[in-house]
């Protein structure tokens, strides 16, 4: 299909898992990602994906509750390498199957490769779908901040921030029923309002290596084929874009 972009990375929160869930994964919201994806790759569109790990453990609450940050953060990186085999088992007993490589930034060879920047392009090349996991391996940043890395390292287009709302606001939409969704907004506009697209750490790291953003609902089906196609949906953020 004559899609708008070519090699994009999908940014998942853990959360996004749990479906109604308050913790955990939740099977059917997974096959439904996968089935997404997977009509995506099928597409000949090479896709990249980082899943964050808070539906099953969050690194800055587990300081709060008085664990070692660094300690808690590595905790953390394992929650995601759970979530990351979980997608790829999903996709990969899909008819037809989708085949994957899990790439992790701490080595644990049994269950995952390691992660290294020019595997990870011969994979997409290949037409496999490649998930991140354990974050960048560092503790002290989030998996925003892995996959604006990663993003930038595979040369990736675009990032798909797929989220629970349906887009960015001027405002809390749960607190302001008069809060404003923007269509576009730049960087620029995005770091002088302090509006939370992600971290500060992520966002600048987009913004210095000019990768758009687009954000949007992951609960309407058919929105990341949406997202792949250009289509007007969520918020996209780009460096020469008009505030809207």
């Amino acid at each position: 299909m004559n899609t708008k972009y070519r090699r994009v990375l999908l940014k998942l929160s853990g959360e996004a898992l749990m479906g109604d869930r308050s913790f955990g994964i939740d099977p059917a919201v997974v096959q439904t990602i996968a089935q997404e994806v997977a009509e995506i790759v099928c597409d000949g569109v090479q896709m990249a994906i980082v899943v964050g790990g808070g539906n099953i453990f969050r690194g800055i609450q587990g300081s709060a509750a008085g664990m070692d940050r660094a300690t808690a953060d590595y905790i953390g990186m394992l929650a995601t390498v759970m979530n990351s085999m979980t997608l790829q088992d999903a996709l990969e007993h899909l008819d037809p199957p989708i085949h994957t490589r899990v790439m992790t930034a701490i080595a644990m060879q049994e269950v995952a490769e390691p992660y290294i920047r020019r595997r990870a392009i011969h994979h997409l090349e290949k037409g496999l779908a490649v998930i991140f996991g354990a974050g960048s391996g560092n503790p002290f940043f989030t998996t925003d901040t892995t996959a604006a890395l990663r993003a930038a390292e595979i040369n990736a287009e675009v990032i798909f921030k797929a989220t629970r709302v349906d887009g960015i606001y001027d405002a809390d939409p749960e607190k302001n029923p008069n809060a404003k969704r923007f269509n576009t907004l730049n960087y620029d506009h995005v770091l002088a309002k302090n509006l939370r697209v992600m971290d500060i750490t992520a966002f600048t790291l987009c913004k210095e290596n000019d990768i758009p953003i687009v954000v949007f609902d992951l609960s309407v089906p058919g929105n990341i084929r949406r997202a792949v196609m250009g289509e007007s949906i969520g918020t996209y953020v780009g460096g020469t874009c008009e505030v809207n």
